[in-house]
C-alpha cells in the first residue's frame, strides 16, 4: 500500500482525508504541523506528502524547504485555504509537485496523488536501473600474478565481514579497484559506495565534506548539507589518500568509528550512522605517525585488515593481460575494432620501468592505439613511448646518486673528484 503523510493543523481535515484515502487503499499517517512532519519523515519513508501551508510552529513553506533536504525525491502536494496565485507559484518553484486550494476537490486530489505516485515509482525504477548498470560496469582486477591472486583471495575472505580495511600501495596501482571489489562482494553491495579523495579537498572543507554542515555555520553555508558519512549510511565509505587528512578531521573520523555517531559542522546534535569504512594511502602511515602527522589510534582502527597492492614493476606477468584488456576497452570507447599487437611490442613494454604503474600503462596503450596504423608495432613503441620512458629512468638514477650522501658537502666533494678525474691531460 502506498504511504501518504497528511500534514494539517485541523483535525477534521486530517480525519476526512484519512477516511477517503484509506478507502482508496492508501496507508495514511497524520502530522499536525511542519515540525511533526519532519519527525515522521525521519522515522520512515513516504510515497507522497500532502502538506498544508498555514500551520503553527512551522508552516508548510518552511517544511517544504526542509523536505527538499531530507527527502528531495518525495512528491509534495501543497494545500491551503488562504492562498493566492503567488503562493502557488512559489510552492511549485520550491519543489512542490502540485498545489490544490481548499475546499479540496476530491477528484482532483486523487488524480494528483496517482500522478505523484507514478513519478515516485519512475524515480525508484530509475535508481534501480542505475545501480544495476553501475554493478555491470564495475571495473575488474585484471591479472594472474601471485601478488594479485593473494589480494583477490584476501578480498573473498574479508569482504563479507564488517572488518575495516587499509589499502596501501603506490599511486596508480588500483587501490580504488580493491575497495570497489570489497564493496561488491559485501553484504552492503545493494547500498551506496561513497568515495572521497581526501587529497583533493582543501583542509578547511574536509570536515564539511565528510560530516556535513548546518546552515550559516560558515561563510557560504547557505543551507544545511549532509556529509559523506550520512550519504554512505548502511553502505560503504572509501577514504582515498587518507594520509593527507588533517589532524582535526582525523579526530572526528576516529569518533565516528568508535561511536558510530557524527556531528555536522556548526551543529550540536549527534547523528547515528552505520558505515563500513575502507581507507587507502600511498604513504607509509608509520612514518607519518612518527612525524606527528597521523594519529596512531586512528591507524589501528582502520587497519584491522591490511592489503598492500604491488607496483606494476612487481607484477610484470600481468602486463600482457592488461594490454589486451585496455586494447578492447579503449577501442570500444572510440568505436573501432581492437588492434593487433606484435609480440615484440608486449615484450618491450614488459621491460620498461613503470613508475606510474597501471595508470601509466593505460595511457601508453591509448597513445599507441591513437598514433599507430592498423597494428601496433615495435617501431611505434620506439617512436612514441621510449623517449618519454627514458626520462624517469634518468631521474631515478639521479635520485639514487643523491641518496648515497648524507650531506650536501659530501655530494660536492664527490662531484669535484669526478670532475678532476675526467679532466683532459
Amino acid at each position: 500500500m502506498p504511504r501518504v503523510l497528511v500534514v494539517d493543523d485541523e483535525a477534521a481535515i486530517r480525519r476526512a482525508l484519512r477516511d477517503i484515502l484509506e478507502f482508496e487503499k492508501y496507508d495514511v499517517v497524520e502530522a499536525t504541523n511542519g515540525t511533526e512532519c519532519l519527525v515522521k519523515l525521519k522515522q520512515g519513508k513516504f510515497d507522497v506528502i500532502v502538506l498544508d501551508i498555514k500551520m503553527p510552529q512551522m508552516d508548510g513553506m518552511d517544511a517544504l524547504d526542509r523536505i527538499g533536504i531530507l527527502s528531495p525525491e518525495t512528491p509534495v502536494i501543497m494545500i491551503s485555504g488562504h492562498a493566492d496565485i503567488d503562493t502557488a507559484v512559489e510552492s511549485v518553484r520550491k519543489g512542490a509537485f502540485d498545489f490544490i486550494s481548499k475546499p479540496l476537490d476530491l477528484n482532483r486530489l486523487l488524480i494528483t496523488l496517482r500522478n505523484a505516485l507514478d513519478k515516485s515509482t519512475l524515480i525508484g525504477e530509475k535508481k534501480a536501473l542505475q545501480k544495476k548498470v553501475n554493478r555491470k560496469e564495475a571495473p575488474k582486477m585484471i591479472g594472474k600474478s601471485e601478488g594479485l591472486t593473494k589480494i583477490l583471495a584476501t578480498i573473498e575472505k574479508v569482504a563479507p565481514t564488517e572488518a575495516r580495511i587499509l589499502i596501501t600501495g603506490p599511486n596508480g596501482t588500483g587501490k580504488e579497484l580493491v575497495a570497489r571489489q570489497v564493496h561488491k562482494q559485501s553484504s552492503r553491495a545493494k547500498k551506496a559506495l561513497i568515495e572521497v579523495n581526501c587529497a583533493a579537498i582543501p583542509t578547511e572543507l574536509i570536515e564539511s565534506e565528510l560530516f556535513g554542515h548546518e546552515k550559516g555555520s560558515f561563510t557560504g553555508a547557505a543551507q544545511q548539507k549532509s556529509g559523506k558519512f550520512e550519504q554512505a549510511d548502511k553502505g560503504t565509505l572509501f577514504l582515498d589518500e587518507i594520509g593527507d587528512m588533517s589532524l582535526s578531521a582525523q579526530a572526528k573520523v576516529l569518533r565516528a568509528l568508535q561511536e558510530n555517531q557524527i556531528t555536522r559542522v556548526g551543529g550540536t546534535k549527534d547523528l547515528n550512522v552505520d558505515v563500513r569504512v575502507l581507507a587507502a594511502t600511498n604513504k607509509d602511515l608509520r612514518v607519518e605517525i612518527a612525524a606527528g602527522r597521523f594519529r596512531e589510534d586512528l591507524y589501528h582502527r582502520l587497519s584491522v585488515i591490511l592489503i598492500e597492492v604491488p607496483a606494476l614493476n612487481d607484477r610484470r606477468d600481468d602486463i600482457p593481460l592488461l594490454i589486451d584488456h585496455f586494447n578492447r576497452q579503449i577501442c570500444k570507447e572510440y568505436g573501432v575494432v581492437p588492434k593487433k599487437w606484435e609480440d615484440k611490442v608486449i615484450a618491450q613494454l614488459q621491460e620498461l620501468n613503470w613508475t606510474g604503474n597501471i595508470r601509466e600503462l593505460r595511457n601508453v596503450v591509448e597513445r599507441l592505439l591513437i598514433l599507430s596504423n592498423d597494428s601496433v608495432t615495435l617501431a611505434d613503441v620506439q617512436q612514441f613511448v621510449l623517449p618519454s620512458a627514458a626520462a624517469p629512468a634518468k631521474a631515478d638514477s639521479l635520485q639514487q646518486l643523491f641518496q648515497q650522501f648524507d650531506t650536501l658537502e659530501d655530494l660536492q666533494v664527490y662531484i669535484q673528484q669526478e670532475y678532476q678525474e675526467h679532466q683532459p691531460v
